[in-house]
């Protein structure tokens, strides 16, 4: 091989010494190579197909594009940012919010694919401008409110479909998650949610067998009891395929795209949350690297941005750089793109293998409240992290007062009612409250400080 599929082979192909690195140009040995790309895997798994599955996507599909996402990235990026694309949770309470008002599967991605392009020709802009221009639109006052209403919007989803399907087994995983998140050493800390969904999947099959199923309520109001775990299909399923079936709303798994303006404008503001992970994740790359990445983020924010369009094209879910993969990055010190590409393999592998589908949609709903109670709880705090991480300051009103109004108009689904036929509410008022009252008042903080002058003094 040559050029892009040429690694330097270094420390004769051994892990490095403590203390030592790999490059993103360099590689161990082929076998410790797969070895790292199984952990990028492993650590990507979790969040991966959890999140197709609350968003009413199929979970194999997303596996199959995440593996072809990353290779995209790689590409896209001439193996300067090692990164693992996997299911992004910018789109989860926009998702909600479409289906809520009865968007389908169809419109879901199709709204989805349309933000991927709007990322792309962000990318292409700061490609070519620098990304000077992003900081002064979204600046960390703005989109760290952005991602934080994003979380905190998914609340009721918790409250109201998963977590009365089995509440003390969501209670259970929650625990176990927090737990395992904490106390677990190095590396197990970081796939919690991945442990937690074993946990959770092997506690109600036990108690399946030992006090029997749950009680579930059908269309006709009548209850009876129903196993939490149920492998109907897993015996007729190939071990080899493609992506096949229907969602639960009788949508084609693979399927084209259905574009409406009124539910793209409902996941615009996860573009936001898209842009400030892939610059988060960017920069992280370079502050453990020690190479200047900036003149890259333009190419970074496109690929995903492409590759989410992609994806959603077929029905797929949307990508994002993975917070995931940095923490294997930072704990074995390799940067090596070419475990990434093996990793992208195995994902494409186990996307294309139906009986792995099967499995993931049995996980029961129970196991997914438990996870989404902290899942979404996180990606709400994420936002609090990045203002903690760029020192905003509160004690400004600029960063204090529009950003106050905005969080509780996403968090609270406040309606703008603006015609008949047309509304912003949730996530999409929020946003945009967000950002226009912020820049209304931006610059005008030392007018709003200075204390009016006394007419009777003298």
């Amino acid at each position: 091989m040559s050029g892009m599929f040429s690694w330097k082979l270094v420390h004769d192909g051994k892990t490095p010494p403590p203390g030592e690195s790999v490059g993103p140009y360099e590689r161990m040995s082929w076998g410790r190579t797969v070895g790292i790309g199984a952990q990028h895997v492993v650590a990507m798994f979790g969040a991966t197909f959890v999140f197709p599955v609350v968003m009413g996507l199929d979970p194999n599909l997303a596996i199959l594009f995440s593996g072809i996402a990353t290779i995209i990235f790689l590409l896209v990026v001439k193996n300067a940012v090692p990164s693992y694309l996997g299911t992004s949770a910018a789109f989860v309470a926009g998702v909600a919010a479409i289906r809520a008002q009865g968007g389908d599967s169809a419109e879901v991605t199709g709204a989805i694919m349309v933000a991927g392009l709007l990322l792309l020709v962000v990318g292409v802009i700061v490609h070519f401008t620098g990304a000077g221009v992003l900081r002064k639109l979204l600046p960390p006052a703005v989109t760290g409110a952005v991602v934080m209403l994003i979380g905190f919007n998914l609340a009721p989803v918790v409250a109201g479909i998963y977590w009365p399907q089995d509440q003390w087994v969501g209670l259970a995983v929650a625990v176990f998650m927090v737990m395992g998140a904490v106390l677990f050493p190095g590396f197990w800390a970081r796939i919690a949610v991945f442990l937690g969904l074993i946990f959770g999947f092997v506690l109600s099959w036990v108690l399946d067998i030992t006090i029997g199923g749950v009680e579930r309520t059908a269309e006709d109001g009548t209850t009876a009891a129903v196993d939490r775990v149920g492998f109907a299909g897993l015996g007729d399923a190939p071990w080899f395929g493609l992506p096949s079936g229907t969602l639960a709303d009788g949508v084609s798994a693979v399927h084209a795209p259905s574009i409406s303006l009124t539910f793209v404008l409902l996941v615009i503001p996860g573009v936001i949350a898209l842009i400030a992970e892939n610059v988060g994740h960017v920069r992280a790359v370079a502050e453990m690297t020690g190479d200047d990445l900036d003149p890259y983020m333009g190419r970074a924010l496109g690929a995903d941005g492409f590759a989410t369009a992609l994806a959603s094209s077929f029905g797929g879910a949307p990508t994002t750089t993975y917070a995931e993969n940095i923490g294997v990055m930072s704990a074995t010190r390799i940067y090596s793109t070419a475990a990434y590409y093996v990793a992208a393999v195995f994902a494409i592998i186990l996307g294309l293998c139906p009986k792995f589908g099967v499995i993931i949609n049995a996980i029961p709903g129970g196991v997914l409240g438990g996870v989404t109670l902290v899942l979404y709880g996180m990606i709400g705090l994420i936002g609090a992290k990045i203002w903690v991480d760029n020192g905003v300051d509160f004690g400004n009103p600029v960063n204090m007062v529009p950003l106050a109004a905005g969080l509780i108009a996403g968090i609270g689904d406040v309606t703008l009612r603006v015609t008949d036929n047309f509304e912003l509410s949730g996530i999409a008022f929020g946003t945009l409250l967000v950002i226009v009252l912020y820049h209304l008042v931006k610059g005008r903080e030392p007018a709003l400080d200075k204390p009016e002058e006394d007419p009777t003094y003298t």
